[in-house]
């Protein structure tokens, strides 16, 4: 009997890969130009713009960045006195980081970007197609979860 064949343009992990692969890249373009930012670099200014300082180790969680992607973004972050490193009060090794005053500034500066970005990526769908989407990826997400 014959092994099935993959079929990659019905191939779900795939589509999700392209689609994030294409979303991201399109607008790592504009950071980079407009802001001289990389992806993982905004990934952590977004989770930070929300306002709680966090350790490393919290926005390798909320951002599902390896520790040293994270590492690297923090320090040319920080290199760039957008972000600042608080020692934890009680962990004297671990250290919380925040946006900066300048920080601050720039992520007040990419949001409306962002949000532009984002709305014109989301114009070909329908706000019912919207929420369906944003349904089957957190279940989706979930069960990816469950698994590991």
């Amino acid at each position: 009997m014959a092994a099935k064949k993959l079929n990659l343009d019905n191939f779900l992990p795939y589509r999700l890969s392209i689609a994030s692969n294409a979303l991201s890249s399109r607008i790592a373009a504009e950071y980079q130009n407009r802001f001289g930012l990389k992806i993982p670099e905004w990934r952590l200014m977004a989770v930070l713009g929300e306002g709680k300082p966090l350790t490393q180790r919290e926005l390798v969680a909320a951002t599902r960045m390896d520790k040293v992607t994270v590492n690297r973004a923090a320090k040319a972050l920080a290199d760039r006195h957008l972000i600042a490193r608080q020692a934890h009060e009680a962990d004297g090794r671990s250290h919380h980081l925040e946006l900066t005053e300048t920080g601050r500034s720039l992520y007040d500066a990419i949001v409306p970007a962002a949000l532009a970005s984002e709305a014109q990526l989301e114009s070909t769908i329908s706000e019912r197609e919207r929420a369906t989407l944003l349904t089957i990826l957190a279940k989706l997400t979930a069960a990816a979860e469950d698994y590991a």
